[in-house]
């Protein structure tokens, strides 16, 4: 996965490039939703979607007449993208705007997770990839909500990390300019949970 090769060389600001796994990983661990793009009849189609990482491997469900998962249980092949936004670059001119961002861009095949332990192992997986600690206090799926899941293993084969960080580099002409230049942090954050309005009283988030 680490590999620097055809699919997967950053062309340009190669020295932002990484091919480290513990670099793709980490990116890959801070996020909750991907996009999938793969083709079909020569139509690209692109799919956000959630998911959890297990190993070189990104766990994939949706509802079973999901075309994205369809096509992905028979092997084609697809590209998965994951990106944070982590600050807006504001330069002197406009130019020169920029963004600071993490990104990690892979490419592979997935196959379908048929076995109903696996497919528990894998939704469960998915759960406290975006709620830690859900599945020790909500009802676990049964047998036949598992069954009535497609779930698929999407394969890393090649994959390259992306990262911009720092202030804007501005031309040197616009340094005396009297406009503000800088950084601003941008970042998702959990907010005050917001009970469901059938929720017997008394129950708390923990």
């Amino acid at each position: 996965m680490s590999k620097e090769a055809g699919r997967n060389k950053i062309k340009r600001h190669k020295d932002r490039g990484h091919y480290d796994e513990l670099t793709i990983n980490q990116i890959l661990d801070d996020g909750k939703i991907c996009h999938v793009g793969f083709t079909v009849d020569q139509q690209p189609f692109v799919i956000p979607m959630a998911y959890a990482r297990q190993g070189h491997s990104l766990i994939l469900h949706g509802a079973p007449n999901s075309r994205l998962l369809n096509q992905l249980a028979n092997g084609i092949p697809a590209c998965v993208t994951v990106t944070h936004l982590d600050g807006l670059v504001l330069a002197r001119s406009t130019f020169h705007h920029s963004l600071n961002f993490r990104s990690v861009v892979a490419f592979g095949k997935a196959r379908a997770i048929e076995l109903l332990d696996e497919k528990h192992a894998a939704l469960i997986a998915i759960t406290e990839h975006l709620a830690p600690g859900r599945t020790a206090v909500a009802r676990a799926a049964t047998d036949e909500e598992a069954m009535a899941t497609s779930v698929v293993l999407f394969e890393i084969e090649e994959a390259s990390a992306k990262i911009r960080t720092g202030p804007p580099i501005d031309s040197p002409k616009d340094m005396a300019l009297d406009v503000w230049a800088g950084v601003i942090p941008t970042s998702i954050q959990e907010h005050a949970p917001l009970a469901a309005p059938d929720l017997k009283p008394g129950i708390t988030y923990e």
